[in-house]
């Protein structure tokens, strides 16, 4: 099973933005701070698409504005919030980007503050199903408006210290399929509803790990096994292992989760708790036996 892996714009598109790493207000509220955009995304485990594309023209970072910001009512109204970030097409087929793997927008000095919203605007939204057939999409605000992720709590950036956000593109639930997904003769269309969650990388970790099963005393790699995340008994999100059995999940608040492995043929793991540190990975393997009952013998 040829499945593709997105892990949680760096945990399933999402943006990396470094602005200041230290987030216990030690550095300068004035002056300049490094702002890096990286894109990601999460996972996506359609076996018939082949691509999903879309070219980002400009992302821009919306400062709050605070009480010296405004103290001339006549200058802040000619003061835009928004920092522009990057202003160039970079086209990019975010199946690419899975298990941590991404790609820089920009990177860049913007003036200290807090920044509680980011747009992302793009264009050339399109889905390759695996027979080649071609479906463009219609981007609903993205292209005009930009698509809007709101930052909560906003992220600091003070001069000469870094920090990280991580915005999160959910695929699945962006690129929405039409009709029977189970062919590609059942596909009829998509349709492009960008969702894109925000996580602040200094409160937050990565989970990672290796999903094998034991043949002949020997252990072998698990593709496309789930990798589903619980907080509180409600699903947070899930990823798929890549043909090496391995997975990461970016962008997960420090805490404790629930961890289960599923597979079909295979029985599901035991649901494990795994505690996610900030700034940090959590190394987590999973070894699945094959069900008795499903008639699995070996792997691929």
């Amino acid at each position: 099973m040829r499945t593709k892996i997105f892990s949680t714009l760096l945990t399933a598109l999402a943006l990396f933005i470094t602005g200041c790493s230290d987030d216990k207000g030690t550095g300068d509220p004035q002056g300049t701070g490094t702002l890096s955009v990286q894109l990601t995304d999460a996972p996506f485990p359609y076996d018939l698409i082949a691509e999903a594309n879309v070219t980002i023209y400009r992302v821009e970072a919306r400062k709050v504005m605070d009480d010296d910001d405004d103290s001339d009512d006549s200058d802040a109204l000619t003061i835009s919030p928004y920092v522009p970030l990057m202003e160039e097409e970079i086209e990019l087929n975010l199946l690419e980007l899975t298990n941590g793997v991404t790609q820089q927008l920009a990177n860049i000095e913007v003036p200290a503050g807090t920044y509680d919203l980011v747009r992302v605007y793009v264009k050339g939204v399109n889905v390759v199903l695996t027979d080649g057939t071609v479906y463009d999409l219609q981007v609903p605000s993205g292209d005009s408006s930009g698509i809007k992720v709101f930052v909560e709590p906003g992220i600091t950036v003070s001069g000469g210290l870094s920090s990280d956000l991580l915005l999160d593109f959910d695929v699945s639930r962006s690129f929405v399929a039409k009709g029977n997904i189970n062919t590609p003769a059942g596909i009829n269309g998509f349709n492009f509803k960008p969702v894109i969650k925000a996580s602040n990388l200094s409160t937050a970790g990565t989970l990672a790990g290796n999903a094998s099963t034991v043949e002949e005393e020997m252990s072998v790699a698990l593709e496309g096994v789930q990798i589903s995340v619980f907080a509180a008994d409600t699903l947070n999100t899930t990823s798929f292992t890549d043909a090496d059995g391995n997975y990461a999940i970016l962008g997960l608040d420090a805490g404790f989760y629930e961890v289960v492995a599923e597979l079909d043929g295979y029985l599901a793991t035991d649901t494990l708790d795994v505690q996610i540190d900030a700034a940090n990975i959590t190394t987590q393997d999973f070894v699945l036996d094959v069900d008795p009952d499903s008639g699995t013998e070996e792997t691929n």
